[in-house]
């Protein structure tokens, strides 16, 4: 079995998901070509799991200040080289196209008429799924960003019955304390968020981001982006501080770490991804990341959910070569029995929970 399996590599989630499934596919009969787009090929790194992978430059947004700048997303993006990259992909040796909401290979896979599954957060937004920030153009941008004929989609709690829960890459390491806080806000200016830091001395702060170097000023050490740190200093923090991405929540939710969100604002999906937590119970929701903000939640009881997520990737990577012959809804339930007791509300299949209620 061949597939080719496109990422949007614009953040480390869906490459954090990817590094999971590529070792559960490896234990299969399957011929893996990875894709990645969004993201400058030279910006990428710990890519050793994807041996001789794709690159195309894709779509991405553009961010400032921990916002969306849509006039600056419009300019970076080249879609004629999209429509090009689209065009020109050649397709037909597979048996399947897989996208972690990666549009180069979804849109190609849809052009040849080729079987394409869909595996991301992204595909977790049915009608059901708490929703923040959603215009008409946003909600049409998410259904047509990376289309496909089939979605597994992945979240916090079973909102449809195509949702699984979140797929992990954790490296088996101790989880403990050990009294500092990670902060990882990779939209914000990263100097500002130093000097937020610096104004609260009676803590230790693990900062990370793509474009700052490994030095420790004060209460905090400065890490340049690298996973295997960056897991460690995960495993052993007290709570993370971070914007509203899915990959690592998700983590931090099945670690039991306490999280402070931000939204990115103006981005629809992070921003639901706030309200589906506010809703759940599972974290701190605030907009912006001020020192009163941030010194009230380090000096509050801050608590974590008590989840443990299972094993999802082996999961998937037995029912794609299985030839995908379960529904997704036989996938998410098989999948979401075995973590049902820990999520809220008297009966683990309602629907969304109401906005307002923990």
């Amino acid at each position: 079995m061949k597939i080719l399996y496109g990422v949007q590599a614009t953040g480390q989630g869906h490459i954090s998901r990817a590094r999971a499934m590529a070792a559960a596919l490896a234990l299969y009969d399957i011929e893996v070509t990875w894709l990645f787009s969004g993201r400058p090929r030279k910006a990428l790194f710990d890519m050793e799991p994807f041996a001789d992978f794709q690159h195309r430059r894709g779509l991405s947004f553009a961010t400032r200040a921990g916002r969306i700048r849509y006039r600056a997303t419009l300019k970076s993006n080249n879609l004629a080289e999209f429509i090009r990259d689209v065009r020109t992909l050649d397709v037909d040796r597979y048996d399947a196209i897989v996208t972690d909401y990666e549009p180069v290979t979804a849109w190609a896979g849809r052009r040849a008429g080729a079987r394409t599954i869909g595996i991301g957060h992204q595909y977790a937004f049915g009608p059901d799924t708490p929703r923040a920030g959603n215009r008409w153009w946003a909600e049409c941008i998410m259904r047509n960003f990376a289309p496909v004929d089939t979605a597994l989609g992945l979240h916090w709690y079973p909102y449809a019955d195509n949702v699984l829960p979140p797929i992990l890459d954790l490296p088996d390491v101790p989880v403990v304390q050990a009294g500092h806080i990670l902060v990882y806000l990779p939209f914000e200016d990263q100097e500002a968020i130093t000097r937020l830091l610096h104004r609260l001395p009676d803590h230790r702060f693990i900062q990370y981001a793509n474009d700052i170097e490994s030095e420790t000023r004060g209460n905090v050490l400065r890490q340049h982006a690298n996973i295997q740190g960056f897991k460690r200093h995960l495993a052993a923090s007290s709570g993370v501080i971070c914007n509203s991405g899915f990959e690592l929540i998700s983590e931090c939710l099945h670690w039991g770490k306490p999280v402070l969100t931000k939204p990115l604002a103006g981005q629809m999906e992070q921003m639901s991804n706030a309200l589906a937590l506010r809703q759940l119970g599972y974290a701190t929701t605030v907009t912006d990341t001020g020192v009163a903000t941030v010194g009230a939640w380090l000096g509050s009881r801050r608590r974590s959910p008590k989840l443990r997520f299972p094993d999802v990737a082996p999961a998937v990577a037995r029912w794609l070569a299985n030839d995908s012959s379960a529904t997704p809804a036989q996938l998410a339930s098989s999948l979401w029995t075995a973590t049902r007791d820990a999520l809220p509300g008297p009966d683990w299949r309602i629907t969304a929970p109401q906005p307002g209620s923990q």
